[in-house]
């Protein structure tokens, strides 16, 4: 299964406009929930559970809420299994994974300017 590449108007995709589709999805997945979620996701297939486990503070509506947003935008995919409490899990689909790399370098950059961000609030905080 690949990619659907976008077919609408450009307009849906210009990033400039207010109204643009582009802006919404952004505003969708640029949330520190999504991030983690994704990043924890990873290459891995995870419950609910353990999803919550992973993304420290982050409560039951909050995550069901971010699962079925990234849902909805093709980024996770549930899987129900038909068992007595059902079992759902969730992974990540391709174009989640893609996205990973983005979110991978999101990471990594706050993991090296974390100091330099810290250092910068406290001198203009004082």
């Amino acid at each position: 299964m690949g990619t659907k590449q976008f077919k609408g108007s450009p307009m849906e995709a210009d990033l400039a406009r207010a109204d643009s589709l582009a802006r919404e999805i952004f505003s969708d997945v640029a949330n520190k929930w999504a991030f983690l979620i994704i990043e924890f996701l990873g290459d891995r297939t995870l419950r609910f559970s353990e999803l919550r486990k992973e993304v420290e503070g982050i409560s039951h509506k909050m995550l069901t809420q971010n699962l079925r947003m990234l849902e909805r935008n093709g980024l996770v995919e549930r899987n129900v299994h038909p068992t007595v409490p059902p079992r759902v899990e969730y992974t990540l689909t391709e174009a989640g994974q893609a996205l990973r790399m983005t979110v991978d370098g999101m990471c990594g950059w706050t993991r090296r300017y974390l100091g330099h961000i810290e250092d910068s609030r406290r001198r203009f905080d004082a």
